[in-house]
């Protein structure tokens, strides 16, 4: 078991390698004003902490801890021992969510509470954002949106660390960074429709359309918070299908990855489709049709045409500390 385990760890640490030899540039200078994802291949608690403190800088005041809580028993959501962990980390934060648009126990705030509890966030306060109703946040130089209404409690926040499950989607093809924030931050009642696309007839948009609408309400969170918001991608237990599927997800197919930290929304998201396009075709197709026929590649290009980035990144493996003695891996990556 060890030598697969290492077999493992080697094969995914020469997939980044070859992701960094893309992705620098041989200018230095050029090279320097690429945003900096960081990787690591470990996944643990300790190695969330770890990320966590690469790109936690300027996040101050009351913190938004975004991330998706999950349907009744879903099998693949974070680990709660993990986050538990990272949220004692982060001073005066709460995890936030909103209600869903979709049929589900968290159409409700009441119905979501408890789904809340059953799936065990009972470890710090849990803020549903739309408890209290919405309100409308901007959107400058949006494809469609000119705004969209967000949780109430999204404007009590000073900052926000968005810590995802990268997984497939049914409707976006992946859910990565964009799209918890992007959906996760709009209200149950108004502003998942709006950002859904759902017409008068009640049919919800869908291909490149409905990845333009969440690349601006994306925008609109990312200029909110300004520095003040990072990433985290676990990439990790990834189904073809989000953790709103609950219990009906689909088995993951691809192997887990890894953790990704950046402050820059298209670079993480960029950097985890690249890794895994990087991996081998029998482990990385049923995931990789799921995104292609979702059109969801359609959220990486429309971000860059309203300006949110190139989506060019520097990617640095992140290393744990050594033991006296140890010899670090020589893996090709920078190292931070």
């Amino acid at each position: 078991m060890a030598d697969i385990t290492l077999s493992r760890r080697r094969f995914l640490e020469a997939a980044a390698a070859g992701l960094a030899a893309g992705t620098l540039s041989t200018g230095a200078a050029a090279a320097d004003e690429r945003p900096v994802v960081y990787w690591t291949p470990e996944l643990s608690a300790e190695s969330l902490m770890r990320m966590y403190r690469r790109i936690n800088r300027d996040i101050t005041g009351k913190v938004a801890l975004k991330l998706h809580t999950g349907e009744p028993g879903g099998p693949n959501i974070l680990p709660r021992e993990w986050v538990k962990a990272l949220q004692a980390t982060i001073p005066n934060s709460s995890i936030v969510e909103c209600n869903v648009l979709y049929k589900s126990p968290r159409q409700t705030t009441e119905g979501h509470r408890k789904v809340i509890a059953q799936n065990g966030w009972t470890f710090c306060p849990v803020d549903i954002m739309d408890a209290e109703g919405d309100a409308p946040l901007k959107v400058e130089g949006g494809l469609h949106l000119k705004e969209f209404m967000v949780g109430k409690h999204f404007f009590d926040y000073d900052s926000m660390v968005v810590l995802t499950h990268f997984k497939g989607h049914g409707m976006g093809g992946y859910g990565g960074s964009l799209k918890n924030i992007a959906i996760g931050c709009a209200s149950g009642a108004h502003g998942k429709a709006q950002v859904h696309a759902v017409t008068k007839d009640g049919q919800w948009t869908v291909g490149e359309a409905f990845m333009e609408h969440m690349a601006d309400a994306g925008k609109g969170i990312a200029d909110h918070f300004g520095k003040r918001i990072v990433y985290i991608n676990v990439l990790r237990n990834m189904s073809i299908d989000c953790d709103c599927a609950g219990k009906a997800a689909s088995v993951p197919t691809m192997p887990n990855l890894g953790i990704m930290a950046s402050t820059d929304l298209l670079a993480i998201d960029q950097a985890s489709i690249d890794l895994i396009y990087a991996m081998p075709d029998f482990m990385k197709h049923t995931l990789v049709n799921r995104i292609e026929s979702r059109k969801g590649l359609r959220q990486l290009s429309a971000m860059k045409e309203i300006g949110m980035g190139s989506g060019a990144y520097r990617l640095v493996r992140v290393l744990r500390e050594r033991q006296p003695g140890e010899r670090p891996l020589e893996d090709g990556l920078e190292r931070s």
